[in-house]
């Protein structure tokens, strides 16, 4: 096997250089203010769910080595809304980031420490050097080795200083919400409201006010029991079952526990918190171990088959929705871009569509490609709507039925943009249903609004020339028309079908000046003819209401288009070495017991910007050809490597996966370097 053999060389950090810094009173941190401290800088953008799971790795550490280490969030923003220090001061907070952040909107420290993707890690020595640079989620294993032995190599040398950093938290808010995520009317006229800030669950009244109950003790963890003693961490998404499901299965309300990577159960009758599927631990993208499959289950894609749903780990489901037609819950798993079905009777759980790679590829649902989506809906024909929020989509799935196995043959309603037809292919393919995919057996993916990863704006009209900005919600209203919490834009945005059915639909705005709206739910107002949107309005703490009239006609606004703006590699035509820079970590090997420890995928956009070298292969080096004659694009890869623990008196090893992907912009230029070097752990 073929590795790489690059390090990265001994060089002083540069300065942090920005817009200015949350989370110390008011005061600028220069690196000479940190020195005989290890610091960590950890460059994310709150938009990205990599950066959140990094947040979430590091508090652990943060909190063990607090004397010590600093670490240091330098947020780039990929999103224009994310440049708005208003934004990012409420993501600090969101988040409970307790850490200095430094604001760099115009990307200068990210520059300065050649970071191309989100989320990079550096670490930084106590005499001012840059000893690791790593990309990607999962190196909390690597950092903590890393750290201990910075430790005990600094306190030797006495260029180690203890004591108190930067940090200075922040006054803390009070109200009823903080950072509401979703919202589900009740049987009873109530609402019942994830309160992601509060780690619980929130029922209101009919005003959408005043506090009926709370669910959850509100301290973060994953804890079943009642409603005093239940805990949660950053719930999102709520789906109400069907009451003979729900008397079957002894709760009423699915939750999407995001940060305990879980599905919580909720009896509404007394309050009672039940974990139903998840471990509490993250599923990482490429994890050798799986859960062993259950009888007769054999669909390789499935990675196992059909499992007990408590045996499996999830990754950031972020929001679910019941499907009568399959009698399943589809689940939004934001962490590794796919969707997967939970089936409440018989306690299962497994994808449905989805390669875990991230981007906009429509059709067969096994090889859809996903971007952290966030939102769901369900329409009357059993179509569910998507909020795919890193590629600003509004997608669909429609489920494995004759009709849509049907419709897979024909030009779908409204013309929909982007639909590869799966033909009769995947009908013939289906069987009798025996776990929660073969439900969606046959099913169907489409987008109606979205370009890809790198577009977004706020631009009405013809809906394959609308853009959105990251959507995390959507509803459908009573006419099939469906509705965008459309988040960074800070906008209700509305996508009806052609009036003739011949076309790509049209986009409206229905409302603007909304603070991050994340969710949305219509109410019937039969005194105005029309329908009430209470949106969730995440940044102000709050729901909305806003009444539609009857015809339901929006505004048609531009406000322009953008591209994601990072800095531009130049690379010479012809042939480029691609090095992925991985290193197993001190007291660890390449772990090749389920095969290969290592995989390296490439792609362009444009597709001719690759010659050769495109595809998937094992080692982390890869000679590419660029294409002289195409002047621009961006190579998409993807890389992974497995360690464990090298001593061999450990009888069960601790392993590691190290996962990342990279868009990185490139330019083809005469001259310029003909090798590309990515630190996956260097």
């Amino acid at each position: 096997m073929t590795t790489s053999s690059t390090r990265l060389p001994k060089v002083r950090a540069s300065e942090l250089v920005g817009r200015g810094w949350l989370n110390t009173g008011g005061q600028d941190v220069a690196l000479a203010d940190l020195r005989g401290k290890i610091v960590l800088l950890d460059f994310w953008t709150f938009c990205c769910i990599n950066c959140l799971h990094v947040l979430d790795e590091l508090r652990e550490l943060e909190e063990q080595y607090r004397d010590v280490l600093v670490i240091v969030g330098v947020h780039s923003p990929k999103f224009v809304h994310e440049a708005d220090p208003v934004a990012l001061a409420a993501a600090v907070e969101r988040y409970e980031v307790h850490h200095p952040v430094l604001d760099d909107p115009e990307l200068v420290t990210w520059s300065a420490y050649t970071a191309r993707a989100w989320p990079t890690l550096v670490v930084i020595d106590p005499e001012g050097y840059i000893v690791a640079q790593m990309a990607g989620e999962g190196h909390q294993s690597n950092v903590e080795r890393l750290v201990r032995d910075l430790v005990a190599e600094h306190d030797a040398k006495g260029t180690l200083h203890r004591g108190g950093g930067p940090y200075v938290p922040p006054e803390p808010t009070a109200g009823t919400l903080r950072f509401p995520a979703k919202a589900v009317a009740l049987p009873g006229g109530t609402l019942l409201v994830a309160d992601a800030g509060h780690h619980s669950l929130a029922e209101l009244a009919a005003d959408g006010e005043t506090l009926v109950r709370r669910i959850g003790s509100g301290e973060r963890g994953l804890v079943d029991g009642g409603p005093d003693e239940a805990r949660f961490s950053e719930p999102n998404g709520l789906a109400l079952l069907p009451e003979d499901v729900a008397a079957a299965v002894g709760y009423d309300v699915l939750v999407a526990d995001t940060v305990n990577h879980a599905l919580r159960g909720v009896r509404l009758s007394d309050g009672a918190v039940t974990t139903v599927a998840g471990t509490g631990e993250q599923y990482l993208v490429g994890e050798p171990t799986v859960p062993a499959p259950l009888p007769g289950r054999t669909d390789l894609w499935r990675a196992g088959g059909a499992r007990a749903a408590t045996s499996v780990p999830l990754s950031s489901p972020w929001d679910v929705v019941w499907s009568p037609q399959t009698g399943t819950a589809l689940v939004a798993m934001a962490g590794n871009h796919q969707l997967w079905a939970f089936d409440p009777v018989d306690g299962v759980v497994e994808p449905v569509a989805g390669t875990m790679n991230e981007g906009l590829t429509d059709g067969d649902p096994r090889e859809a490609w996903f971007a952290q989506t966030s939102g769901t809906a369900l329409a009357a024909d059993g179509r569910v709507w998507l909020a795919d929020s890193e590629v600003s989509a509004l997608r669909w799935i429609d489920p494995g039925t004759p009709a849509a196995a049907a419709a897979a043959e024909a030009p779908a309603p409204g013309g929909f943009v982007g639909l590869v037809g799966a033909g009769a292919a995947l009908a013939a393919a289906r069987t009798a249903p025996t776990g929660p995919a073969d439900a969606w057996s046959g099913a169907v993916v489409g987008t109606a609004v979205g370009a890809g990863l790198f577009d977004f704006g706020h631009r009405d009209g013809a809906a394959d020339q609308a853009l959105l900005q990251h959507p995390l919600g959507v509803a459908v209203l009573p006419d099939g028309s469906v509705v965008v919490a459309d988040t960074y834009n800070g906008a209700v945005r509305r996508w009806a079908p052609a009036a003739d059915g011949d076309g790509p639909g049209e986009v409206s705005t229905l409302a603007t000046g909304l603070a991050e709206p994340s969710g949305i739910v219509v109410q019937a107002d039969a005194e105005a003819g029309g329908v009430t949107l209470l949106v969730v309005e995440s940044a102000a703490h709050r729901l909305t209401r806003i009444a539609l009239p009857a015809t339901l006609a929006g505004e048609v606004l531009d406000a322009g288009a953008h591209r994601t703006q990072r800095p531009v590699t130049d690379i010479a035509p012809g042939e480029l070495a691609l090095d992925v820079v991985f290193t197993p970590a001190a007291g660890q090997k390449y772990d090749d017991r389920f095969g290969p420890s290592t995989m390296l995928r490439v792609s362009s956009t444009p597709a001719e910007l690759l010659l050769d070298g495109a595809g998937d292969d094992v080692p982390l080096t890869r000679t590419l050809r660029i294409n002289a004659d195409v002047g621009e694009g961006v190579l998409h890869i993807t890389a992974r490597a497995a360690s464990c623990d090298a001593d061999p008196a450990i009888e069960f090893p601790a392993c590691h996966l190290n996962s990342q992907d990279w868009g990185v912009p490139v330019r083809v230029v005469a001259g310029s370097p003909a090798e590309l070097s990515l630190p996956l752990h260097g």
